[in-house]
């Protein structure tokens, strides 16, 4: 898909996703770029199929690691996602995340992001990163800053996702770089 359409498109999905944040998530405290992740992994249940027998009504968003994103997400966790009851946990280890249905792995567990994956390797279980490579090695959704170009870079390992049960929605697709070997 040529970058302008790309671009119009993501333009579109933040502007419906933002516009449903509380005013003290979009504080300018927060690097934008951070805001825009935060925002991209609160509401990535939207645009996710999950595995049979995973339940679909509530969501437990869960953040491992030390990241910027943190501020954010707790700013987030107080407004509902559309029609799901969420909540968000922030674990010190992979043991804490049984219950979890999305886990954000912050940079600073970048050296041991192989070991975190396969610690979390379960049937509905979504991975999300921005550590440089997350994809490619494995984890599911992977965000990070395009270089030289304003904006977010969204980057779908579907063989990943496939293993654990789930598919996203291709109005996500449409807007990723998807993995597909």
């Amino acid at each position: 898909m040529p970058f302008r359409v790309r671009a119009v498109l993501l333009a579109a999905l933040l502007s419906c996703v933002t516009a449903a944040l509380p005013a003290r998530a979009q504080t300018p405290a927060a690097a934008p770029e951070q805001a825009l992740k935060a925002v991209l992994f609160y509401k990535l249940p939207l645009f996710t199929y999950r595995a049979p027998g995973v339940r679909h009504d509530t969501v437990l968003l869960c953040h491992l690691g030390r990241s910027p994103l943190e501020q954010t997400l707790l700013s987030l966790a107080e407004a509902p996602v559309e029609g799901l009851a969420s909540k968000l946990r922030l674990l010190r280890s992979t043991h804490e995340a049984r219950d979890c249905n999305f886990v954000f792995i912050a940079r600073s567990e970048a050296d041991r992001v192989a070991a975190v994956l396969a610690e979390l390797n379960r049937p509905g279980l979504v991975t999300v990163s921005d550590i440089p490579g997350f994809a490619r090695s494995g984890g599911m959704v992977e965000l990070g800053v395009r270089e030289r170009r304003e904006g977010l870079s969204i980057i779908i390992n579907r063989v990943a996702s496939r293993k654990a049960g789930v598919e996203f929605m291709a109005q996500l697709l449409r807007l990723a770089e998807v993995i597909d070997e």
